[in-house]
């Protein structure tokens, strides 16, 4: 499997991670670093069912530098999903307490804060609707602002729109994996003042993404 490169330099790589591939190692640092020639090391994470634009630093320095900059939000976030039914508005944003167990790697809302439970934060605008024998299905866009574990999984699904094909966060859309695609990195480039680094990845060409007619060449 050849790796789509979104950008590269003595520093970094932004790649398109194949839907099914592990983020860290054994996974997405040894193909690109097979393919590539090169070592790499995992900057963040991507759910192994989500594909799309990750990046991945050529050396420790340079590692801690990006994530350094994730932990500050300096980082462009942008994410594709397909969600059951129709929001209620245009545009929003969700903050939400979390809590992840580890033991049934499920993500739920809570309302106190307590030992394992972390903010999260985003924000959507809505594409695009398309009516489907199953139900009606939006296309959004989302910033993130925090990583969580299944972080825009269970936003969307805690407000009744779970992401087609998400059996995990009560989906009933049939569809291989939840319908989420990391589409865009954005940010300023750790060791060269002035420059931006910017990589964006369009979702498969498989159900549901064909429904929406935003995503079509």
């Amino acid at each position: 499997m050849s790796l789509r490169i979104l950008y590269q330099d003595e520093s970094l790589v932004v790649c398109e991670k194949p839907v099914g591939v592990l983020s860290e190692s054994p996974g997405l640092p040894d193909m690109l670093s097979a393919q590539e020639g090169f070592a790499v090391l995992p900057v963040h994470r991507l759910d192994q069912t989500t594909g799309g634009a990750c990046v991945l630093a050529r050396s420790p320095q340079a590692c801690a530098a990006l994530q350094q900059l994730f932990q500050q939000d300096l980082v462009l976030k942008e994410y594709l999903a397909v969600v059951s039914g129709v929001p209620e508005t245009p545009a929003g944003s969700f903050t939400d307490l979390l809590y992840h167990d580890p033991r049934s790697n499920k993500t739920f809302v809570v309302d106190k804060q307590r030992k394992g439970v972390k903010e999260a934060s985003c924000e959507w605008s809505l594409l695009e609707t398309a009516e489907q024998p199953e139900g009606v299905l939006s296309l959004v866009r989302v910033r993130l602002h925090s990583g969580r574990t299944h972080q825009i999984r269970v936003q969307f699904a805690s407000r009744k729109m779970p992401l087609a094909g998400d059996r995990r966060y009560g989906s009933r859309i049939k569809a291989s994996v939840p319908a989420l695609w990391a589409a865009r990195l954005c940010f300023p480039h750790p060791f060269a003042a002035g420059r931006t680094v910017d990589g964006s990845s369009a979702p498969p060409d498989e159900f549901p993404w064909p429904c929406f007619s935003a995503l079509r060449p």
